[in-house]
């Protein structure tokens, strides 16, 4: 029901305010301004998300939760769409998720709504069927079936069959 408030309710805003700023400034800088905070907004999605990569990275090899620099990577995705939307409401927002404490204040209040039952990291960490007799940590085992479907010539001068010399064939 939110999202489909959310839907009707921002193109309404958005028009709103195209006419409220066009008519204050004109059409002209009103559409300069627009084309200047998309490509604004791109550079700083750019660089925030190099920066939200890193931190990826970081608590990747560290072996550390990586749900903030996720989400954080997730709010900096919404932002360059917002960004790229024509609108001021709409680069309102994509402006103020690119601010880092704007964005630990939203992460704080989802994470504050959500409760995560388990999280792990490291070996072990991949399910995989159990075999009698398996213990875990004794390495990987391939299980398949396979169907022999080479010709049925039987070769008796001792090779292998599976290449041929320089005098044969």
């Amino acid at each position: 029901m939110y999202l489909l408030l959310a839907f009707l309710m921002v193109p309404i805003v958005e028009i709103a305010l195209f006419i409220q700023v066009g008519g204050m400034i004109g059409l002209p800088p009103t559409l300069a301004i627009v084309v200047l905070t998309a490509v604004l907004g791109t550079w700083l999605v750019k660089t925030q998300g190099r920066l939200a990569l890193g931190q990826l990275r970081n608590s990747f090899q560290q072996m550390d939760d990586p749900t903030e620099p996720l989400a954080h990577g997730a709010m900096i995705l919404v932002a360059g769409a917002l960004l790229l939307t024509p609108g001021f409401f709409t680069d309102a927002v994509g402006f103020s998720l690119l601010v880092p404490p704007v964005r630990v204040a939203v992460y704080h209040f989802l994470r504050a709504r959500i409760s995560m039952a388990r999280f792990q990291m490291g070996p072990g960490t991949m399910h995989s069927r159990t075999y009698p007799g398996r213990q875990p940590g004794q390495g990987d085992i391939i299980d398949g079936e396979f169907k022999d479907v080479s010709p049925h010539k039987s070769r008796h001068d001792g090779s292998s069959g599976w290449v041929n010399g320089p005098d044969q064939d």
